[in-house]
């Protein structure tokens, strides 16, 4: 799969970058800055010589270019990231893993966007678009460090059932990420909400816990 990644510099942007091309997938990594992409994507590169991941870096217009995107920009900046590349953007499948948090002491609180989710705005912002949610709860740093295993469940939610499975299959490409389906797009506000809770126990424990749901072996 071609997969382009808007605000791909950061954390959990470069990380879902490198595992996507860990598994297969090639890879562009979007900024505001082609430069700055190219200069990250070198970093990665070096620091995992030989492991010949598909990634290269490109202003946003070259990740909005790609099969399917995936919207990583912090949470105030996608909606105006997106509204640009509306027209390449489409009726592809779009992946929002943005989360409306601030920090606040030891502990992060969850924000009420405009709509209600990070998703549900770029929705309402890409009508044409077919816009999921997925991602909220894996630990960037996990997903950069690519000699760690993961396991973890992630939620994943949409109003186009392709969507659904689209960004399921994104995700479960990935080794030790099992997606569910978390039915419509409405439940993202739940979802993306609850990483607050997630990311404050973590500081709390000083951990790297993510989401794990029982009762669904079967899977």
């Amino acid at each position: 799969m071609h997969v382009g990644i808007l605000g791909g510099t950061g954390p959990l942007g470069r990380g879902l970058g490198l595992r996507l091309a860990q598994a297969g997938s090639s890879v562009v990594i979007g900024s505001r800055d082609a430069e700055r992409a190219a200069e990250v994507v070198g970093a990665v590169q070096q620091r995992w010589p030989g492991r010949h991941l598909d990634v290269r870096g490109a202003a946003n217009d070259g990740a909005a270019a790609c099969d399917l995107v995936v919207v990583a920009t912090p949470w105030e900046a996608a909606v105006a990231t997106v509204r640009p590349l509306a027209a390449q953007l489409g009726d592809k499948v779009v992946v929002s893993v943005a989360n409306a948090l601030v920090r606040q002491g030891r502990e992060m609180h969850a924000l009420v966007p405009p709509r209600g989710s990070v998703s549900a705005a770029l929705q309402a912002e890409l009508p044409r678009a077919r816009v999921a949610a997925a991602g909220h709860h894996l630990p960037a740093a996990d997903l950069e460090d690519l000699d760690r295993a993961l396991a973890a469940d992630v939620l994943v939610c949409s109003d186009h059932e392709d969507a659904t499975a689209a960004a399921m299959a994104l995700i479960g490409s990935i080794g030790g990420l099992r997606p569910l389906d978390a039915g419509s797009l409405a439940s993202a506000a739940a979802i993306e909400a609850f990483t607050a809770v997630l990311v404050t126990v973590n500081i709390r424990y000083k951990a790297h816990s993510s989401l794990h749901l029982t009762g669904l072996e079967q899977l």
